[in-house]
């Protein structure tokens, strides 16, 4: 099995580092590296090519979080009904997610660099916490439509999934997981925040 988590944890992070963004973006002639804000994920994508190039790069890295993290649902041949055999087959599924998500936050492609993984942990957790996951998109939608800030919803989004798991009693291991990654998406929103405080933040406002 712990072959299994380094395999995993590897093929995660190789479709990780694929970052659509980039590739979208090259397609209509942009360098999304040297434009906008100059972060290689969907909302700087939405932010300099539109609507339409944007949500195809949110969508694509919510598929690239789900297929890296359910990966071993596809090629792993056990039972996973068995109370043993489940905890360690969420291990394994939490190593391609793991992965994943820093693939596409520290793409081997892009000299380590990356999108925020937003998306791609939203994709992750359609695998690993479904029910926490989707309050957090709904909770998500609700921040951004009052604020018009895309990174204060993430965050709302981030911190909400170890209170979902906490109050729908979903197990110690659940939560402790959900509060890493809501850990790990401050971190990657360090500078956001910085910019919340200050006011400068981006926010999205329809053009006339």
């Amino acid at each position: 099995m712990f072959a299994a988590i380094g395999i995993f944890a590897l093929l995660g992070y190789l479709i990780g580092s694929v970052n659509f963004a980039v590739l979208v973006a090259k397609k209509h002639g942009i360098d999304i590296l040297k434009e906008g804000s100059g972060n290689p994920g969907a909302t700087n994508v939405k932010r300099v090519l539109g609507k339409g190039p944007g949500n195809l790069v949110f969508a694509l890295d919510v598929l690239k979080g789900f297929v890296g993290t359910g990966l071993p649902h596809l090629l792993l041949r056990i039972d996973p009904s068995q109370t043993a055999i489940k905890d360690l087959f969420f291990v394994v599924c939490v190593a391609g997610f793991v992965g994943t998500l820093l693939g596409h936050c520290f793409s081997c492609f892009l000299k380590f660099k990356g999108g925020k993984g937003v998306a791609s942990t939203i994709g992750g957790l359609l695998v690993l916490l479904p029910l926490p996951i989707l309050i957090g998109a709904a909770l998500w939608l609700i921040v951004f439509v009052l604020s018009r800030y895309v990174s204060l919803a993430s965050l709302a989004l981030g911190v909400s999934l170890p209170v979902s798991c906490f109050f729908l009693k979903l197990g110690e291991s659940q939560f402790w997981f959900a509060a890493a990654i809501a850990a790990f998406n401050l971190w990657t929103h360090r500078s956001n925040i910085g910019r919340l405080l200050n006011g400068t933040e981006n926010r999205f406002v329809k053009k006339a």
